[in-house]
């Protein structure tokens, strides 16, 4: 084994806010380190938000890789939050590669880390599915794992690969995972957001119609897209332009079967129908700050595996949405992999 509603939302992920040209081409990646690359994603070609299918991707190389060059390594996939991209994770917060090499050099199992960039036009793709922001699903599954196993020396098999992300890329965690139990053996889900998605009411679906109509979001940051973000995500359009995507109000009359969507793109609402796929994982484990506003629902995550006799470990930290990211990815995340995913 590898070694040793809204507001809640805006608050929690504006905390992770504070916190490349290179299509296919075939390398020997023979250095240790950090590379940044670029991966083309056929699963996002044509998507209506006019996102590139060209990917920002960040792989870590522990340090026995340039030096045993007949070894394989399993692989951790990190996925970023919402409002920024990889590259703020990768330096700020995981601080890759000196922390990772600090681990890894300390006698510790070796393993290959994979950060893609999944920031969108509207801050970030949810980690989802729709012909508005393109399949983020199949590109994180199919497209980055196929690149990463045929680019470099990864033991390619679902027992040596594991899958964890924060925040936005907590709940991509879940999301991808369950309906891709045969790539990823194990995950770890950190502080995840969206696990139980109420659609905006009228009054915040109406300022938000006033706010693009007046061109006040375009190139907005931290969260002037968010509403819009997950509504590309989970109640996407393709007949209705400029913006490829419904609202749950439309003049002030509530929309059900568009309200529903976001509901139902819930892991609160989707661990019930994925429990065959949840208990296939060699090992499950959620965390979360003891002052983050999101506890309450991962708490209620962890309940709804425990009623489903899904063997996981939830562990409630001292800490808020960000402060102890960093810090809980070195101390938590690699050893959970490093118990969990197969070195051979």
């Amino acid at each position: 084994m590898f070694t040793t509603s809204l507001l809640t939302l805006r608050t929690a992920l504006t905390i992770s806010a504070l916190l490349t040209t290179a299509l296919f081409t075939t390398t020997s990646h023979a250095q240790s380190g950090l590379q940044k690359i670029v991966v083309h994603g056929t699963s996002l070609e044509g998507n209506l938000e006019g996102d590139s299918a060209d990917r920002e991707v960040f792989v870590y190389l522990p340090p026995s890789y340039a030096t045993d060059t007949n070894k394989r390594f399993p692989v951790i996939y990190f996925l970023h939050g919402y409002g920024v991209g990889a590259q703020r994770y990768v330096d700020g917060v995981l601080s890759l590669p000196d922390a990772a090499d600090k681990t890894m050099g300390a006698g510790a199992e070796q393993a290959i880390i994979v950060a893609p960039d999944a920031y969108s036009v509207y801050g970030g793709s949810m980690y989802s599915n729709s012909p508005t922001t393109g399949d983020w699903e199949s590109f994180i599954s199919k497209d980055l794992v196929g690149y990463i196993d045929s680019h470099y020396r990864t033991l390619a098999k679902r027992e040596s690969r594991g899958l964890s992300g924060h925040s936005m890329g907590g709940y991509g965690t879940l999301r991808v995972a369950m309906k891709n139990p045969e790539l990823f053996g194990a995950i770890y889900a950190m502080s995840s957001c969206c696990l139980m998605n109420q659609a905006p009411n009228q009054e915040a679906v109406e300022a938000q119609i006033k706010r693009l109509a007046a061109g006040e979001t375009k190139n907005a940051a931290g969260f002037a897209n968010v509403l819009e973000a997950q509504a590309a995500a989970w109640a996407p359009n393709p007949q209705n332009k400029p913006y490829y995507f419904d609202w749950p109000f439309v003049n002030g009359a509530a929309q059900p079967q568009v309200q529903a969507k976001w509901i139902a793109n819930s892991p609160l609402i989707m661990v019930d129908q994925n429990v065959p796929a949840l208990q296939s994982f060699s090992g499950v484990m959620l965390d979360v700050g003891d002052k983050d506003t999101l506890l309450a629902t991962n708490q209620q995550l962890d309940a709804a595996l425990t009623r489903l006799n899904i063997k996981h470990t939830f562990e409630v930290y001292d800490g808020d949405h960000g402060n102890r990211v960093g810090l809980r990815f070195i101390e938590k995340v690699l050893p959970f992999f490093a118990q969990h995913l197969q070195e051979k």
